[in-house]
Parts: C-alpha cells; structure tokens; sequence
C-alpha cells in the first residue's frame, strides 16, 4: 500500500472545509489516488511531476494537486487543494 503525505497548505484547506459531502468527495479522491496514482492529469512545464485530479461538488470544480516521491516504496505527496479559481498560480507560487 501507498504512503499518504499531505503538506502543511493542503492540510489547511481541507481542515476549514465545513460541507461533509465535499470533504468526502476529496477524501475518495485521494483514495482513488492512492490506488492508482496515475489516474490524474500530469502536467508540463512549469508544473512538471504534478499530478491534478478534478472534485466536482455542487456545480462548482475543485482541484487536488499531488506528486509521488519514490523513496522506501511508493508516497503520495498531496500538495495543494483548493477551487479551480487562481488554482494553478497558487501552485506555481508554492514551487517557488
């Protein structure tokens, strides 16, 4: 079984979440995820060696973005959720 590390930001938005459906949208991503963690979309460029996977909840798009760190077998590094809006240049600011 895969490993589950969720980093400080990411562990943030998901504590503040107060909907239980929606927490539990992303905690069955992350289960997905952690059964097969090339289930989401990789990104280039900047953003290469990241992972997004799509949470829709309510009409509205959330976004999990998460990488694998190979190191003593196979962890799932979860880095940042959040809304699609200003999504990616969060991140992008994040790897900064």
């Amino acid at each position: 079984m895969r490993e589950l590390a969720i980093l400080p930001a990411a562990a943030r938005y998901l504590k503040k979440i107060k909907e239980k459906p929606l927490k539990a949208a992303f905690r069955r991503e992350i289960d997905n995820i952690l059964v097969d963690p090339y289930i989401g979309e990789a990104k280039t460029g900047d953003l290469s060696g990241v992972f997004c996977r799509d949470v829709y909840y309510n009409k509205a798009n959330y976004e999990l973005a998460y990488t694998l760190v190979e190191k003593d077998g196979e962890t799932v590094v979860v880095l940042l959720a959040g809304t699609r809006e200003n999504f990616y240049e969060e991140l992008k600011r994040y790897f900064k």
